[in-house]
């Protein structure tokens, strides 16, 4: 399925600016994702990534996202939420795996695992949609993910913004705005274990 164009078509069926709940995982993916969405959204952006190996790369990242919010001009406003350093509730849902392959079960549910409690922040603080950043990376199946994000949209029924943010050039232009912004961009998704498989 070619998730841009069911993004296109939610964007023409909107009325007004909806409140969108963004999870990011770092600066620049979120780049072009605030770029292209803000345009349409009035935008939260949520950090949640318990997966990240150490506190301070998990700080470091969102330093680079709260500066590249404040430094970028967007037509709607976009906001920040950070819900801390969680690294226990990823170590707890990859115990068993850690001998997977990157793309394997762990990565699954660690997509889960950040995307479900994307959903419950947004139906808890009342957004109108959600969606995540990682379908940026060429790294991460989109289908996968937004199939995901098809079962928790059933599960919470609460309205789930399909995507695929590598169309139309994302990836591309997330690396352009990186050296524009001068933005960090890390060399490893987050975890022990792509920073292992990356050495």
């Amino acid at each position: 399925m070619n998730y841009q164009l069911v993004l296109d078509e939610t964007i023409k069926s909107l009325k007004g600016v909806p409140k969108l709940l963004l999870h990011a995982c770092c600066a620049p993916c979120s780049s072009y994702c605030i770029e292209y969405l803000s345009n349409y959204f009035e935008i939260t952006i949520l950090y949640y990534n318990p997966n990240i190996d150490k506190e301070e790369e998990f700080n470091y990242r969102f330093s680079e996202l709260e500066r590249f919010i404040n430094e970028f001009s967007t037509k709607n406003p976009v906001h920040l939420v950070n819900l801390g350093y969680l690294k226990n509730e990823y170590d707890d849902i990859t115990k068993g795996l850690e001998n997977e392959p990157e793309r394997g079960k762990r990565c699954l549910k660690c997509y889960k695992l950040r995307l479900e409690k994307s959903f419950q922040y947004a139906q808890e603080h009342q957004f109108d949609y959600i969606t995540t950043t990682l379908t940026l990376s060429p790294h991460k199946n989109s289908q996968v993910i937004n199939e995901i994000g098809k079962d928790l949209e059933e599960k919470y029924h609460f309205p789930y913004l399909y995507s695929d943010f590598k169309k139309r050039d994302g990836y591309k232009r997330s690396i352009e705005l990186s050296h524009q912004y001068n933005l960090y961009r890390q060399d490893y998704c987050g975890c022990q274990y792509s920073k292992k498989n990356r050495e």
